[in-house]
């Protein structure tokens, strides 16, 4: 029982407490951290020896995110701080120089591409990578990823190498995959985030009985992607890299599909027009209503830094979503310089803020896991700046919905880079929502279109309830389709919907 009254003076931590119980609350914070080594020194002593060094290292940064996981004291940002973005935080795209075609040779020599390879594509109802979905023409995200480094390379005949970060839940799976790449001019390099234990809300210790992941697969977690910096530098790949001559690695999700490597930016941090190399570069783009929990670039303590949802007091949450008032989010499109990141690691001066993740695991204990953002360490780099990108870097395939855009023939694809149609008169692309219950699931979604739709003038689609999609469907403008429950929908071959409500029940049988 006093294990469970210390855990809930923790988890109440951040509401004001009388100052009489500060003492007793720095107890139960110090008796916590204790019995957390304890059991962490447990699990690596069950450890065979080969394995102890990289795991002991994990499990310091874990330490490292459990006390100040710990020490937190409510919100990690006074509102009335943020200040007015300064001149010259955000550079706009269009006024980067390109670089001359001699020079890119040597400036893609510099350049290490990173991919974040963690995430499985469960939610998409597929098991697996998430980086093995079909998206497009029966290519995968991996296989359009390497398509893009190996033109580049064969382009300008140089060997940018392509990193996977991986993690416990992917790498089995990815290394049978990348087999098959071996042929071509491209250097695949992977390495695995750390794999941190689950805790339990209430205990505050780990639900790890042994340390053998795959044998109990609930009791641990990948810490989310801002574990790169350390897991990179543990693996060794950063300082090969360093050795080789190479200058910045370029970081985003390898379901974002118009994160390509772009010259420009890379020119930027090649070739400064001031004197100091920028050491980190985030890529934003204007944000719009569908982006609104988006985290954005503000000026807090002089320095640029990312702000999250999570991160905003409760009485804000309006405020952060305005338009207006924060122009900008974050597409997760990342250009960092590689010594730096050795120098924030080296210094131990990564302190990004802490995203508490509350799960409930299938026997219906509930545990937290302590998870942090890679562009959240802005902050802990020197010049930091933002480029205003074009819509089109960000095309991340999260749901189905996004998946039908870049089937359809909105896009083409050129040398693994998706490509938007110059018969789309205006660059933004639809929104479309499809019903959870009939098309979350690829497979399900797949099954719902005899083709996919035309959709070069489409400017907002709704489905809703058991729809399906005959060949050679056209949409255009607003269409919304709604199938209300029993009924069905069979949307006929060859039908031109535009700015049509379609509702009841509408069958096409075959005779």
């Amino acid at each position: 029982m006093a294990d469970n009254r210390e855990a809930r003076a923790k988890i109440r931590s951040h509401q004001r407490t009388p100052s009489g119980s500060r003492d007793f609350k720095e107890a139960t914070k110090r008796d916590a951290l204790a019995r957390l080594e304890v059991e962490l020194e447990r699990l690596v002593g069950a450890l065979p020896e080969c394995r102890k060094v990289l795991v002991e290292k994990e499990f310091k940064g874990f330490k490292n995110l459990f006390s100040r996981f710990l020490a937190e004291q409510g919100p990690s940002v006074t509102w009335e701080k943020i200040q007015k973005l300064p001149e010259g935080a955000v550079i706009d795209y269009s006024t980067l120089e390109m670089p001359t075609t001699d020079n890119i040779h040597h400036m893609l020599d510099k350049l290490v591409v990173v991919k974040l390879n963690g995430g499985l594509g469960t939610s998409m109802g597929c098991k697996g990578p998430k980086s093995v979905i079909q998206v497009r023409n029966e290519l995968t995200f991996l296989d359009l990823t390497v398509q893009q480094i190996e033109h580049l390379n064969k382009t300008y005949k140089c060997n940018v190498p392509l990193v996977l970060m991986n993690s416990f839940n992917t790498d089995e799976d990815t290394q049978k995959v990348i087999h098959k790449y071996k042929g071509l001019k491209l250097d695949i390099h992977t390495f695995n985030q750390s794999c941190h234990p689950r805790i339990n809300r209430e205990s505050l210790l780990p639900i790890a009985k042994n340390p053998d992941v795959h044998e109990d697969i609930e009791a641990w977690y990948p810490p989310g992607h801002g574990d790169f910096y350390e897991s990179f530098n543990n693996s060794g790949l950063l300082q090969k890299f360093i050795k080789e001559g190479r200058t910045y690695c370029f970081i985003s999700n390898i379901d974002n599909l118009g994160a390509t490597v772009d010259l420009n930016i890379l020119n930027l941090l090649l070739n400064p027009e001031q004197k100091a190399q920028t050491e980190f570069v985030m890529e934003v783009t204007d944000k719009t209503r569908a982006d609104v929990k988006g985290g954005t670039l503000i000026q807090y303590e002089d320095k640029l830094r990312l702000l999250e949802i999570a991160q905003v007091p409760k009485e804000h949450v309006d405020d952060f979503k305005s338009v207006s008032q924060f122009k900008f989010f974050n597409t997760n499109n990342l250009w960092a310089k590689l010594d730096a990141i050795r120098r924030v690691v080296d210094q131990g001066s990564l302190n990004m803020e802490i995203i508490v993740n509350n799960k409930s695991l299938a026997d219906g204990v509930n545990v937290i896991q302590l998870e942090t953002a890679v562009g959240a360490a802005m902050k802990c780099f020197e010049g930091g700046i933002g480029v205003n990108v074009p819509r089109s870097r960000f095309l991340p395939v999260k749901k189905t919905s996004d998946l039908l855009l870049v089937m359809s023939n909105l896009y083409s694809l050129s040398h693994g880079s998706l490509v938007m149609s110059p018969q789309r008169m205006f660059p933004s692309t639809p929104l479309v929502k499809l019903g959870d219950n009939h098309f979350a699931k690829v497979k399900e979604f797949l099954n719902r279109f005899a083709t996919v739709p035309d959709l070069i003038e489409l400017d907002h689609l709704t489905v809703s309830g058991d729809v399906t999609f005959g060949r050679r469907v056209s949409l255009k403008g607003t269409v919304i389709i709604i199938a209300n429950h029993g009924d069905r929908i069979d949307i006929p071959s060859g039908a031109v919907l535009e700015n049509k409500i379609v509702s009841g029940n509408l069958r096409i049988l075959d005779h």
